[in-house]
């Protein structure tokens, strides 16, 4: 813990003091040790969150501009050229840019928007808040994960701009495209600043989570016992959990794809024959199917590090504008632990087609379908916690309710993909798309939405608007559907994923309109997202200030600090906790936070 929260802690500054203070300079806080090299997880929560928001904005973009090649292939965008240069001769987007457009969308997104920008964002801000800490058990390594994923993030973009273009093998990074430098311009330099930038983002995550476990499990406040905890300090704690196990194992296959690509290894190559030089390559005994494991060993657990924190935020989000007790709450941890465990044995159901003995197949079918049930237990608990419940249609809880939608209507699609005679069929086609998008992709950003909307007056100690906050819901939530729905379809129909032109096809010329419909909706959703991003900036400046320390009537311990805390969060004492976090409507009243101690009237949690 810093001097400077110590001596908040000790003197008992208010926050408006504190603030005054370091105006007059007596702490020597600089620009730069205030908002730059920040050790006050706060700060460093939007850091990740504002890194986040401005990947989001290019992973978007760079679907917009693919998509307006799938909806619109015969037509030419002469402005193309003009922003694209080389990569959109005469305004059409070369099937190169687009395998790389495609590539570096899968790549940002999964990890530098929802990875590090919902998991860095949310477990940086409420784990300290929420548990009663000062701040990170390590607020150094704290700064230097940010840092990394600053650097990593840096690293990605500048693959954008080199000669041979970015990395053009797909997000997953296959061999032997990948392992091989001559095998496309797409395999050249950007592959290994692909590969640079998801290694320093990896240490990010190790950092991160490493501290995440550490604060949780030993910095809790006075009479904060582990079944006290709000559910999204539960999931932060198990995706830190999924994050340490899982993310070393993908670095070692990266660090064997670097092998391979620069020192002559033969890790993932074996029998390969170049057309492009005509010969014959010396490796041999390598298997590109290890790779596939090592990946989708991260991979799987990978999707849960995205989903966990957003099934958290939601229960919260949920419980707290239902104006009732979270139901079932021992059942909601005990089935994050289980989807925790089962996430480490189904990674091998992205692998039915690869030569994988069926018996073994049958095996990861039965896992795959067992996750089905900690899923079904926590949807059930959400719906039975709004059931009657006096709600609030605040902008988080429509988002929260977006994401139950979300997650149910996606997560059915997962039923199909996880039985291996079916996925036969349906591998690499749009309907496998379809699926994780809905449930990973835009569910968890859902999650990510409502825990900005409703944690927000605690960032900023402003309100964001509304009527924006509403517009961007309906337009997203609406949208959301309209794009992957359809694409459902289009799967069961066998239209494979990652193609540059369908128009080839007899078969799939009558998905010509379909396909121009959902890349309007793209481009209108995309749009919408500019409501967010005003709404976000204006606010913190321009916004209605909070003038109550708990404007939501919460439960949790973030709303006993100051409207704006400085750093060590609370001034004098941290507050004792009494109860669980969920006490919503019982004895006659509306909300009883967990400092309050139980009355002689009252049941202990």
């Amino acid at each position: 813990m810093s001097n400077e929260a110590v001596l908040h802690a000790n003197v008992g500054v208010s926050g408006h003091d504190a603030h005054h203070d370091e105006h007059h300079g007596h702490h020597h806080e600089t620009f730069i040790s205030k908002y730059v090299f920040s050790m006050d997880h706060k700060m460093i929560a939007k850091q990740f969150l504002i890194t986040g928001m401005v990947w989001a904005v290019l992973g978007g973009l760079m679907s917009v501009l693919f998509r307006l090649q799938l909806g619109y292939p015969d037509s030419t965008f002469p402005w193309l050229e003009d922003i694209l240069g080389k990569w959109a001769k005469g305004g059409r987007i070369s099937a190169e840019a687009y395998y790389a457009l495609v590539t570096t969308h899968g790549t940002v997104l999964v990890f530098f928007v929802l990875t590090a920008g919902l998991s860095g964002t949310f477990s940086n801000f409420l784990i300290p808040l929420q548990i009663g800490a000062r701040d990170m058990a390590s607020p150094l390594m704290n700064m230097l994960s940010y840092w990394f994923f600053f650097i990593a993030s840096i690293v990605m973009l500048s693959s954008v701009f080199i000669e041979t273009g970015p990395f053009s093998g797909g997000w997953t990074a296959y061999p032997p495209l990948s392992a091989l430098g001559d095998a496309s311009p797409g395999s050249k330099t950007g592959m290994d600043l692909w590969l640079t930038a998801m290694a320093l983002f990896v240490v990010s995550q190790l950092l991160a989570g490493l501290n995440y476990i550490a604060t949780i499990l030993n910095m809790r406040t006075k009479g904060m016992s582990m079944t006290r905890l709000p559910l999204t300090i539960w999931a932060l704690f198990f995706t830190a959990v999924l994050g340490v196990l899982s993310f070393p194992v993908l670095f070692s296959g990266f660090i064997l794809l670097i092998f391979d690509r620069n020192f002559g290894t033969s890790f993932y190559l074996s029998d390969i024959f170049l057309s492009t030089t005509n010969t014959a390559l010396p490796n041999e005994g390598g298997s590109a199917i290890l790779y596939q494991h090592l990946f989708w060993f991260l991979g799987h657990p990978e999707v849960y590090i995205i989903l966990l924190p957003a099934m958290g935020m939601a229960s919260e989000v949920l419980s707290t504008n239902a104006r009732k007790p979270i139901f079932g709450y021992m059942a909601m941890v005990g089935s994050m632990f289980a989807i925790a465990v089962l996430a480490f044995l189904v990674w091998a159901h992205h692998m039915f087609v690869t030569g994988l003995n069926p018996f073994l197949g049958s095996i990861f079918v039965l896992l795959t379908l067992l996750i089905a049930v900690p899923s079904a237990i926590k949807v059930f608990n959400w719906l039975t916690t709004l059931w009657r419940g006096n709600i609030r249609f605040t902008p988080a809880m429509m988002f929260a309710i977006g994401f139950v939608s979300l997650f149910i209507s996606g997560g059915l699609t997962g039923i199909w993909l996880g039985n291996s005679a079916l996925d036969i069929h349906l591998h690499d086609t749009y309907f496998v798309i379809a699926h994780f998008h809905i449930v990973m992709g835009v569910a968890s950003m859902f999650g990510m939405f409502a825990g900005v909307y409703h944690w927000y007056p605690k960032m900023y100690g402003t309100y964001m608007n509304n009527t924006l906050a509403y517009i961007h819901f309906w337009i997203t939530l609406i949208g959301a559907y309209l794009i992957f729905w359809p694409m459902h379809y289009e799967g069961l129909a066998g239209m494979p994923r990652r193609y540059y032109d369908y128009g080839v096809w007899e078969s799939f010329k009558q998905f010509v309109e379909l396909n121009r419909f959902i890349s309007t909706v793209v481009i209108i959703v995309f749009a919408a997202q500019f409501f967010f991003l005003f709404n976000f900036f204006y606010s913190i400046f321009k916004g209605r200030k909070v003038t109550t320390t708990n404007p939501w009537g919460s439960n949790t311990l973030e709303w006993t600090t100051p409207i704006k805390p400085g750093h060590g969060n609370w001034t004098g004492e941290i507050p004792e906790v009494h109860r669980w976090a969920y006490d919503y409507g019982k004895d006659g009243q509306d909300f009883i936070p967990q400092t309050v101690p139980v009355g002689d009237n009252e049941t202990q949690h």
